[in-house]
């Protein structure tokens, strides 16, 4: 058994090199001797994705160059799968968050929601797709021993409504809930023109992510390997705003 889950995150110079040239190294050196391989993926792959319900039928569209190399190192474990080489199942979760975690971008929204400075963007309604930490540990752990992943995609996610997730952030915080709502062409200027201003707290990456209506669907995994979310949203939540307080 092995489950590929090294990843370059942060600096994409490296990002070929490791994501997609240790892959291929990983495999070379993995056929014929690993049985099971379960590949950690992202819904990056499917592309900027703005609306609709995202099964595992979606097409691949990696826009940026984590996406694109992620796809790319699945396409090498993919390959070698269908050479025989190894069984093979992919798991492609959204965000994933946690304590201790190195992508802080969370730790942000949660200084804003505590600081009474988050507003909501756009129309309501609008997707929050994150996913616990230790849920994801035990989603590739079921595809690792589970029959039936063999040969499979699946997505993860725990969606909430944007509204859903910032409210439960601020009831961890005992702060009040934000009500704020500024229309989104207004702030999309902004973020565009201050975006990349040292310290800008709101490129136009982060508009993106506060107005995509995109929804990934985790219902494959849940009917084929009898997967459940173990750890409820709220509970992740209130884990993660208490690794904030403690400064971690």
């Amino acid at each position: 058994m092995l489950y590929h889950c090294a990843a370059e995150l942060g600096r994409p110079e490296l990002m070929r090199a490791v994501n997609v040239l240790g892959t291929r190294s990983l495999v070379a050196a993995a056929g014929g001797v690993v049985r099971r391989w379960v590949q950690l993926s992202s819904v990056g792959v499917y592309g900027p994705v703005r609306d609709g319900l995202v099964d595992e039928s979606w097409p691949l569209a990696p826009r940026g160059r984590y996406e694109e190399t992620k796809a790319e190192a699945d396409h090498v474990v993919e390959e070698a799968f269908r050479s025989g080489a190894f069984g093979a199942t992919f798991l492609r979760p959204s965000i994933v968050f946690g304590p201790d975690m190195p992508n802080r971008s969370l730790y942000q929204l949660v200084s804003m929601v505590s600081r009474g400075l988050f507003f909501f963007t756009g129309p309501p309604n609008a997707s929050a797709n994150y996913i616990y930490v230790d849920n994801v540990v035990d989603a590739l752990v079921a595809c690792g021993t589970h029959p039936a992943a063999r040969g499979a995609v699946y997505n993860l996610s725990d969606y909430r409504t944007i509204e859903q997730f910032v409210g439960t952030l601020a009831v961890c915080l005992e702060k009040p809930v934000p009500r704020l709502r500024l229309p989104e062409a207004p702030i999309r200027v902004l973020a565009r023109v201050l975006g990349k201003l040292p310290g800008f707290p709101l490129p136009e990456s982060r508009v993106d992510a506060l107005t995509t209506r995109a929804r990934y669907s985790s219902e494959r995994i849940e009917r084929e390997l009898g997967y459940r979310h173990r750890v409820p949203m709220e509970d992740g939540l209130r884990q993660l705003v208490q690794s904030w307080r403690t400064g971690s």
